[in-house]
């Protein structure tokens, strides 16, 4: 399982990026290999962060070569004040499920051999 975390520092949002960022998190919902998402604000930074999880790094390639995404991140300067992507392999999920979102004890990458 793959995690790809977007955190980015907010401008000012328009019509045309709420539309994008909407098309976007349809089109990831839509994709073979999408297994959940997380959005989490910092009060004391104001940054945002997305996380985006997958089944596989193809799946969140797919994704990244998505027309929309292609298209919100050429216009990036104009909604965000500096933007970072953190992309990651998850070796574990483990909780009590009372949180909900992805499910614990489902996951857990294989020991190496």
């Amino acid at each position: 399982m793959y995690s790809s975390t977007f955190i980015f520092a907010k401008k000012q949002f328009d019509d045309a990026f709420h539309a994008l960022d909407q098309a976007i998190a349809e089109a990831a919902r839509a994709s073979p290999g999408y297994l959940g998402e997380e959005s989490w604000e910092s009060p004391a930074t104001g940054l945002v962060s997305n996380v985006y999880y997958w089944e596989t790094l193809d799946a969140l390639q797919a994704l990244v070569r998505h027309p929309r995404h292609l298209e919100a991140k050429a216009g990036q300067a104009n909604w965000l004040d500096g933007y970072q992507v953190v992309i990651a392999e998850v070796i574990r999920i483990y909780g009590d499920d009372r949180l909900g979102g992805l499910p614990v004890g489902t996951w857990s990458k294989p020991a190496a051999a």
